[in-house]
C-alpha cells in the first residue's frame, strides 16, 4: 500500500468529538488524504477557537466540511445532523467512510465514599455511560438507517487501558470504555454482512484535555514515559494515522478488535524495580 493513498472525494468522515484530541487530529489527517469532514463537538466560548482551527486546517486541504457545536447525545440534534449530512452527499457512491466516536466527557469520582456527597450519583453514572458508550450505538443506527453507511465503511470508538484496568475515581469511565468495546464486538457481528468493519482503538496515555481532568494525570504521564517500549508518549497524530491506515480498502478484513496504538505501552507491567 502506498503511503500517498487518497480517499474518494465522495467519502465523508463523521467525527464525534472533532474539536480536539484524537477527534481533531483524525479529522485533519483524513482531510489531508481527501476525505470530507463532518465534525460534531460541544464547546463553550473559551474553546470554540479549537474547533475553528480544526475546521480551517481541514479546509486547507480542499475538502468539504460541516461542523456542528451541539450535544452529541441529543436525539433531535443527531437527526438534524444526519439529515443535513445526507443532503450534502449527492453523489450515488457517497458514503460515511469513517464514523469515529471520540467523545470524552464523564464524571470522575469514586463509587463509594465515607462522605456520600463525594461519590458518584446515579445521574452521573448514567450520563457517563450515555456519552462515552451508548452514543456510539445511536449514531451508528442513525447513519445506517439513513443509508450513509455502506460496504467499505469503518466504525471506530476510542478506548484505553482503563477499559480493563482501574485508576482512582475512574470507575464510571472505565465501565463506559468496557461497554464501548462490547458494543464494537456486537456491531461487528451485525454489520459484517454489509461489508462494514468496526474496531475499538486503544490509545496509550496521551496528553489531552481529557487526560488533564483525571486525578493523578501527571503521575500517569510519568509512568507511561518510563514504561513505553517506544520511550515516548502516544500522540493524537499517531492515533489519527493508525485510523487512516485502517480505513484504507486493504484493511477490509480487520474487524471486531480492540487495537492498541500505544507503542506497546499496555503490555509492560514493570520498569526496573517499580511496579506500574
Amino acid at each position: 500500500m502506498s503511503t500517498d493513498y487518497r480517499f474518494k472525494n465522495s467519502d465523508w468522515a463523521l467525527i464525534l468529538g472533532a474539536s480536539s484530541g484524537f477527534g481533531g487530529a483524525t479529522a485533519v489527517e483524513l482531510a489531508s488524504r481527501g476525505m470530507n469532514i463532518c465534525g460534531v463537538h460541544f464547546d463553550r466560548a473559551a474553546t470554540i477557537p479549537n474547533a475553528e482551527k480544526v475546521k480551517a486546517d481541514c479546509e486547507a486541504f480542499g475538502v468539504k466540511t460541516l461542523f456542528f457545536n451541539v450535544n452529541a447525545t441529543d436525539a433531535e440534534k443527531r437527526k438534524e445532523i444526519v439529515d443535513t449530512l445526507s443532503t450534502h452527499m449527492s453523489s450515488p457512491d457517497a458514503q460515511v467512510k469513517v464514523l469515529l466516536h471520540s467523545l470524552a466527557f464523564g464524571s470522575l469520582k469514586p463509587f463509594v465514599s465515607k462522605d456520600p456527597k463525594n461519590q458518584l450519583t446515579q445521574a452521573q453514572i448514567e450520563m457517563t455511560m450515555d456519552v462515552m458508550a451508548n452514543a456510539l450505538v445511536y449514531w451508528t443506527q442513525a447513519t445506517f438507517n439513513k443509508g450513509l453507511l455502506k460496504k467499505g465503511s469503518r466504525i471506530y470508538t476510542m478506548t484505553s487501558s482503563g477499559g480493563h484496568s482501574q485508576f482512582p475515581d475512574y470507575g464510571a469511565v472505565s465501565a463506559a470504555k468496557a461497554a464501548s468495546e462490547a458494543y464494537i464486538r456486537q456491531l461487528t457481528l451485525e454489520l459484517g454482512q454489509y461489508g462494514i468493519t468496526c474496531n475499538a482503538i486503544m490509545a496509550g496515555v496521551t496528553e489531552t484535555a481529557a487526560l488533564a481532568k483525571i486525578p493523578g494525570a501527571k503521575k500517569m504521564i510519568d509512568l507511561a514515559k518510563s514504561k513505553n517500549p517506544a520511550m515516548k508518549l502516544t500522540t493524537p497524530e499517531a492515533v489519527a494515522k493508525a485510523i487512516s491506515l485502517l480505513s484504507h480498502e486493504d484493511a477490509f478484513f480487520i474487524s471486531g478488535n480492540t487495537i492498541g496504538v500505544d507503542g506497546g505501552e499496555d503490555i509492560v507491567e514493570f520498569v526496573g524495580d517499580v511496579e506500574i
